[in-house]
């Protein structure tokens, strides 16, 4: 369970990091994303189909007693995390590419997270103290929204000031992870120790998972080898730092212990997991780009 103090902070952190990804956009990139909208929507649809089923599939086929499988599906049903930008950034991914989409699918994410959320507890049986209110989600998104208006408006008055804001936001994101888990796992390391197999399978395999179908799908939809690359960190990469503060707005006491549990794990494992993965793709986009180098040389010899 995280303290009032911790709460607030969290609140205060997610809010800081709005401002920030507000700062990494301007009107102009939203029109020129929606000229050529292919990315974006391949990532919708990963985000926002592939993900919140696998939340629910894993969930159910690991047989997760009712708190974690709102915690997971709640982890499937949230937008894109901002630490995917520094991912996508540090693997020689398209990074307008990534922050677009981490942008839209947090834009969609006021109807979609709800709506989602909704149908994926009613198909698991959540029911009574569990279950999370549309509302409570919707209204969180929806002040999260704010800043990231004023974040682009930073933007257009100031560049600098902008770019600054999006630097500070997008470090932020990292920080907030360790901060949870910091303030989370010292506490509750005895059910860390206590904890089965399947609560480790889902919370790394969610990650994972999205990723490579978040690739699959994109490689299908005909996105080249580094976009898809893109595409798959921003699908398995969601924001739990988001998911940990709807459920602490949500719950109290044991409740809030209980369902916070995935969350703060699956923020915990989607910084190795996308660390590992990222060296691999850095690896395969430095691979691709010599050989792309190398054909050119012998095309102009």
């Amino acid at each position: 369970m995280l303290t009032e103090l911790e709460t607030t902070l969290l609140g205060v952190m997610m809010m800081v990091i709005m401002l920030g990804m507000g700062a990494s956009m301007t009107w102009r990139d939203f029109l020129i994303a929606f000229r050529k909208p292919q990315g974006i929507l391949v990532g919708l649809t990963s985000q926002y189909l592939i993900m919140p089923l696998l939340g629910f599939t894993l969930a159910m086929a690991l047989g997760l007693p009712t708190p974690m499988v709102v915690g997971l599906v709640l982890i499937g049903c949230m937008p894109g995390g901002t630490t995917s930008n520094i991912f996508a950034y540090f693997s020689k991914g398209v990074l307008a590419l990534s922050i677009m989409m981490t942008s839209v699918s947090t834009l969609v994410a006021v109807i979609m997270v709800p709506l989602l959320l909704s149908f994926y507890s009613n198909l698991a049986g959540v029911t009574g103290n569990y279950v999370i209110p549309a509302g409570n989600v919707a209204q969180v998104l929806v002040v999260l929204l704010v800043p990231t208006v004023i974040g682009m408006i930073l933007r257009k008055v100031n560049a600098n000031i902008g770019a600054t804001v999006e630097l500070i936001g997008s470090l932020l994101g990292v920080v907030v992870i360790l901060f949870l888990v910091a303030s989370w796992v010292p506490r509750n390391y005895q059910m860390l120790l206590d904890t089965g197999l399947p609560v480790y399978v889902a919370v790394i395999g969610i990650g994972l998972t999205g990723m490579l179908l978040g690739y699959l799908l994109a490689r299908a939809l005909r996105q080249d080898s580094n976009r898809a690359r893109t595409i798959s960190l921003e699908t398995g990469i969601q924001n739990g730092p988001l998911a940990v503060l709807v459920i602490t707005l949500t719950f109290t006491g044991v409740q809030q212990q209980e369902v916070l549990f995935i969350p703060v794990l699956y923020s915990l494992f989607i910084v190795i997991t996308s660390s590992l993965v990222t060296i691999w793709y850095r690896r395969m986009a430095t691979t691709e780009a010599l050989a792309r180098d190398a054909a050119k040389v012998r095309t102009d010899g």
